[in-house]
């Protein structure tokens, strides 16, 4: 069975590239899948990261597990592409070059598709071009400022500390 899987750069330009590669290969082919499509050497350290609906990131899956002890990460080369993409929709996050940060939303956009004895994996789609340098990504939070906060708003837990005692 063939998956057929869109990548999209996180960027404000659409940088697109839709694939036709074998469910049974793994992480890491689908890394090499990726940097080619992208044009990247494939030289640099990468990882891919569960994601659910709303592209969340989850467990880690990286190119050479570097972790110290027993918090083990499963590289990509242990890790089967209909593991953590069964049905359609399934989405996974891809870290590139982890100095430039390029960064990529992974997701499987058909479980069935025919192939037409294309020899795969395959470049079905492109759109746009990757730009020079890697986009900056804005991680933005909520602000949690206690000014927006009364100090009634802190009355329910004050039986909770009440047995404490401080010196």
């Amino acid at each position: 069975m063939v998956y057929k899987i869109r990548i999209i750069l996180n960027s404000k330009e659409d940088v697109i590239r839709d694939i036709a590669v074998e469910k049974d290969a793994n992480l890491e082919d689908l890394h090499n899948v990726i940097t080619n499509a992208f044009g990247f050497t494939g030289d640099q350290m990468a990882s891919f990261y569960r994601s659910d609906e709303t592209w969340m990131q989850g467990e880690e899956h990286p190119l050479f597990d570097m972790s110290e002890g027993n918090e083990r990460k499963v590289p990509m080369s242990e890790v089967m592409l209909n593991e953590v993409l069964q049905k359609e929709n399934d989405k996974m996050l891809y870290v590139y070059d982890f100095f430039n940060m390029w960064s990529f939303y992974v997701e499987l956009i058909q479980t069935d598709f025919d192939h037409n004895n294309l020899v795969l994996p395959y470049l079905l789609f492109s759109l746009g071009v990757v730009p020079a340098n890697a986009p900056e990504i804005q991680f933005e939070s909520e602000d949690l400022s206690l000014d927006d906060y009364e100090e009634d708003d802190f009355d329910e837990f004050e039986d909770d500390f009440g047995d404490f005692s401080y010196n």
